[in-house]
């Protein structure tokens, strides 16, 4: 499993270690997406694949995720639940599955220590990260340089037309979120933009 937080950031690296681990293209999920949860489509699809006695490969262990309570309870799901090992590679002679196991209750012990202690750090980092960027965007606004999000694109005439089917109960407002594409508080914001008096987009 591989995974990079943003769209812009490069899986490259991650991929050639996999590669040269033997691992074919086709065992190879990536995923651009935050690790703050676990909800993302790729790594929940995979883990759809997974069966006892797979053995699956990370960069590391916030690879997985960063999130300290979630990553340990996915790490136990993974390997009580499904019966799979993992190895994170970064630490391979430390965090690896089959070594805990070969070790009884001592072994698990000891992986629950080394998980809790991990999964902390990789929180903290993100919580850095996040902390930064926080600085940073104050930084900006207070220099006027901070521009903020790109405003969302809504074709209007794709709005009007989808919005007169909800207001005439044709359409169901899930309907018309889908259909453009748009979240719940883009989508009732445009609504709220286009109920004016005349019934018009604001201008």
């Amino acid at each position: 499993y591989i995974r990079v937080s943003t769209e812009d950031q490069n899986t490259e690296r991650q991929v050639e270690k996999m590669k040269a681990l033997g691992v074919q293209d086709r065992f190879l999920y990536i995923e651009k997406k935050s690790g703050k949860d676990f909800n993302r489509p790729i790594y929940q699809a995979m883990k759809l694949t997974l069966r006892e006695g797979d053995l699956l490969y990370v960069d590391s262990v916030d690879r997985l995720g960063r999130n300290y309570e979630e990553v340990k309870q996915e790490w136990r799901e993974l390997t009580k639940g499904l019966k799979v090992d993992v190895v994170a590679l970064d630490m391979p002679e430390i965090f690896d599955s089959r070594k805990f196991k070969a070790q009884g209750d001592v072994g698990k012990l000891l992986e629950d220590q080394m998980l809790s202690l991990l999964a902390w750090v990789a929180e903290q980092e993100r919580k850095k990260t996040l902390q930064r960027q926080r600085e940073g965007i104050a930084l900006a606004k207070a220099a006027g340089k901070y521009k903020g999000r790109k405003p969302i694109e809504i074709d209007k005439a794709a709005f009007e037309k989808i919005y007169a089917e909800v207001e005439r109960g044709e359409r169901t407002a899930r309907y018309a979120m889908k259909k453009l594409g748009l979240k719940p508080n883009t989508f009732y914001k445009a609504v709220k933009e286009y109920k004016t008096k005349t019934g018009r987009w604001a201008e």
